[in-house]
């Protein structure tokens, strides 16, 4: 099941006193990268469409102060504001921003059966909520000399079918975060990092989470052994936000277990 933080003193803690945000932080990946900063001695300000969820962050977590959830839809612009200014409110600066939230599903249906508004959907939600984000958190990361890193997907590289709005989406982030690190820097690093197959059932909403249901099959087929977890993407998260990758911006980290670089025939 899913792990409490491990939040106690320890001689390396990259993230003291840095405030990072995490849209879409109250489950999957996002709460992987959630406790991943507070187990580095930083403060979270978690944002979600699951209010439930959210709630029971906190409660699990029982970090006091250091974590905080506030309502948001990525979609919409005010709500956007709304969840900055609350988060500089609570914290009184921004020193990272990890727009994750996202529509998880990559299989819309075939292309001409796909209707523009699930095209418009996916493109709100994966690419424009993380431009929405950026946009109203830059200043306050400016200012701290801050960190952007985005959660692609490794489909923004190769694809299934039917799977266009998806990786068009993602594609799309990835194209962004290079664009906003030239723009932002130096004083705002901007990068990516494209998950491959993360098994999140254990880091759901608490009414909906699972043991994962992965066989031998499942792990093997990955050059590393086995099947990722949000953990793992926590690790490079916290890395890219942190002091440590200083001369790392514009780029994008392929974090699959090795199943990208396989050849693979029929």
């Amino acid at each position: 099941m899913t792990k409490t933080p491990n939040i106690s003193a320890h001689d390396a803690q990259p993230m003291r006193d840095r405030v990072v945000l995490v849209t879409g932080g109250a489950q999957g990946i996002g709460r992987g990268i959630a406790q991943a900063v507070l187990g580095a001695g930083g403060s979270v300000m978690i944002g979600d469409l699951d209010a439930e969820a959210g709630r029971a962050c906190l409660q699990e977590w029982q970090v006091g102060p250091r974590a905080a959830f506030h309502a948001l839809d990525v979609a919409r612009e005010a709500s956007v504001r709304r969840w900055t200014d609350a988060a500089l409110a609570r914290f009184g600066h921004i020193d990272g921003l990890v727009n994750n939230a996202g529509i998880a599903d990559p299989h819309q249906g075939p292309l001409h059966e796909l209707s523009l508004e699930k095209w418009n959907r996916y493109l709100s939600t994966n690419l424009t909520g993380a431009f929405l984000c950026s946009k109203h958190a830059l200043p306050a990361l400016a200012a701290a000399g801050g960190a952007i890193v985005n959660i692609a997907s490794t489909r923004a590289l190769q694809s299934e079918p039917d799977t266009e709005a998806y990786a068009a989406s993602k594609g799309g982030l990835v194209a962004l975060t290079h664009a906003m690190a030239v723009s932002a820097g130096p004083a705002v690093r901007v990068n990516a990092i494209l998950p491959g197959w993360i098994a999140t059932d254990a880091w759901k909403n608490p009414n909906a989470r699972r043991h994962p249901k992965l066989s031998r099959r499942d792990h093997a087929q990955h050059p590393a052994g086995r099947v990722g977890t949000p953990e793992d993407i926590g690790a490079l998260a916290v890395y890219l936000l942190g002091a440590a990758s200083g001369f790392v911006t514009g780029q994008h980290f392929v974090v699959d277990g090795g199943m990208t670089i396989k050849m693979q025939y029929v």
